[in-house]
């Protein structure tokens, strides 16, 4: 069976990123309040290309989860907006991630 090794690579780094997504919203909101549009830069800024339709029901999940709120703010330049900060919860949650996350680089980076 001979498969498409660019498409095959595209696949896995797909999932590579989706793996990831939900630690990397979690580092962006732990650094201040964030509005939506600047977490969508943010990972843009770092190549983990997301779009609205994806960032949308992972907020909305990680706050019924209890680990982000949110308040409205003002806008200059339309309607309020809302920015999200992390719970106590949604702290907790992050350094366990964080620790998890150097050891699991370090076990990938022994592998070489």
């Amino acid at each position: 069976m001979n498969i498409n090794l660019e498409e095959y690579l595209s696949n896995l780094k797909s999932q590579m990123r989706k793996g990831t997504l939900e630690f990397c919203v979690l580092l962006i909101i732990s650094q201040e309040k964030v509005y939506t549009f600047d977490i969508i830069n943010k990972l843009k800024q770092a190549d983990m290309v997301v779009v609205e339709g994806t960032l949308y029901p992972l907020l909305s999940r990680l706050r019924r989860e209890g680990l982000l709120e949110y308040s409205w703010k003002e806008s200059l330049s339309g309607p309020p907006r809302k920015y999200f900060s992390l719970t106590e919860k949604g702290k907790s949650v992050m350094k366990e991630l964080e620790k998890y996350w150097k050891m699991f680089t370090k076990s990938v980076t022994n592998l070489k």
